[in-house]
């Protein structure tokens, strides 16, 4: 068997081909690993800055925190006389209004108790420092919530309107509650 030098030829030039299109292909993934290698350098640095600039936040809003809870400490307990004229003015007429505890303002609640009864809570609450209430409409129920030190106490359960209605009854018209009563008066028997 006799070969053909033309064949032969044709084979080198096609592997020379081959090996030139490989050659290429390598240059352009080379290229690619590299543009790619810089890219994830700058997500890393953009990630490294966004997460420094966070913490910078972070450390700008604990401070300003801080000085809001300081502010506020040095407002309830500075007397009043020595507020300038124009916030006197500003200042509502409140005869009697407790002073706020700035140990209310100083962080979070270290326990929170949830009352089932009216009476538990009445006692856990007693002398609490602030005092929330809300009346949910749609679930017809009503909640306090108290902050005493550092307990949240919160009572969640159907009002007593009676109770309250007696109450406002009792102070809108200068009337002693002993002689409010619920119901209504029978006028077929007069």
């Amino acid at each position: 068997m006799v070969e053909n030098p033309d064949s032969k030829d044709d084979s080198v030039k096609a592997f020379d081909f081959l090996i030139n299109v490989l050659k290429i292909h390598e240059q352009n993934l080379d290229k690619s690993i590299g543009e790619l290698a810089t890219v994830a350098k700058q997500v890393e640095n953009t990630k490294k800055g966004l997460k420094v600039k966070v913490e910078e936040v972070d450390e700008k809003i604990n401070n300003l925190q801080k000085e809001v809870t300081n502010l506020i400490g040095s407002l309830l307990n500075s007397p009043k006389k020595n507020l300038p004229a124009s916030l006197k003015e500003q200042e509502p007429q409140v005869q009697g209004a407790p002073a706020v505890s700035p140990t209310v303002v100083q962080g979070e609640p270290s326990v929170i108790l949830r009352c089932k009864q009216w009476a538990d809570f009445q006692v856990l609450a007693m002398h609490a420092q602030m005092l929330f209430f809300r009346y949910k409409e749609t679930a017809k129920v009503f909640q306090v919530d108290a902050l005493r030190g550092s307990q949240l106490i919160i009572y969640e359960g159907a009002p007593n309107f009676s109770i309250i209605l007696k109450k406002w009854l009792s102070l809108q018209l200068d009337i002693a509650e002993q002689n409010i009563m619920e119901g209504s008066l029978d006028n077929s028997n007069f």
